[in-house]
């Protein structure tokens, strides 16, 4: 479904990727993991056409698209959860998830309000709310909620969980099993190494700009020796 190979970014005169390669299957979750600063979110800047990278080609469903602009990336079918929330904090929970609400893929099953609602029922109460007085967790819901309306085919969540409680992280994650369950492909970029190899298929590791490992959850939890050297655990 996604294909990034061998992609090469940098802002001005410094280069941050040196050649990142990953793929991400129809209806497979896939994590990005490494310490701060080794390149995750840049691969995703590259991937959503923020940033274009100077060498290599991304590939979505078999179409290039790295070189577009990100509301043509959007439009392809790539949904992203970008680090921060950045919800619109002067509209109401119900209008962030109208404001964004697209089903330019024809699914037969699309996301509507009142699915992000039993998805996330902490919202459904709060509908009538501005984004800006929600809680962390209720923002981060509200952000999931709001890529899901575009009725993505591949969702991004960028770092999905972090500063958040932990009761709020595994609402966080409960939400990801559901979605891994109705088929939705994912690239998870995250911290929390548990419960990323509990629900991800495949991992790939970043460090320096350049993926120095890839493997099941099973690899991984094998290799605390990786763990210990690149993740920090």
């Amino acid at each position: 479904m996604l294909s990034v190979d061998a992609i090469e970014t940098a802002y001005g005169m410094s280069q941050v990727l040196f050649g990142v390669s990953l793929h991400v299957g129809p209806g497979r979750v896939v994590t990005l993991l490494g310490r701060n600063g080794m390149g995750k979110t840049t691969t995703v800047r590259s991937i959503m056409g923020i940033v274009a990278p100077r060498a290599g080609a991304i590939r979505f469903e078999g179409r290039p698209i790295h070189g577009l602009p990100s509301y043509r990336v959007a439009q392809a079918g790539i949904g992203l959860v970008p680090e921060g929330r950045q919800v619109f904090p002067n509209l109401t929970v119900r209008e962030n998830l109208v404001a964004t609400a697209a089903n330019r893929g024809g699914s037969p099953d699309p996301w509507t309000v009142d699915k992000v609602f039993e998805l996330f029922p902490q919202l459904a109460a709060r509908a009538r709310i501005l984004g800006g007085a929600l809680s962390g967790g209720e923002q981060q819901m509200l952000a999931i909620g709001r890529a899901l309306m575009t009725n993505p085919r591949l969702l991004v969540l960028d770092e999905a969980t972090e500063g958040l409680a932990p009761l709020v992280r595994a609402e966080i994650w409960r939400c990801v099993e559901r979605l891994k369950a109705r088929g939705q492909s994912l690239l998870l970029i995250d911290k929390d190494v548990g419960s990323l190899t509990r629900i991800a298929d495949e991992h790939y590791i970043i460090e320096k700009g350049q993926i120095v490992w890839s493997g099941s959850s099973t690899a991984l939890r094998a290799r605390e020796d990786v763990q210990h050297r690149y993740l920090g655990v």
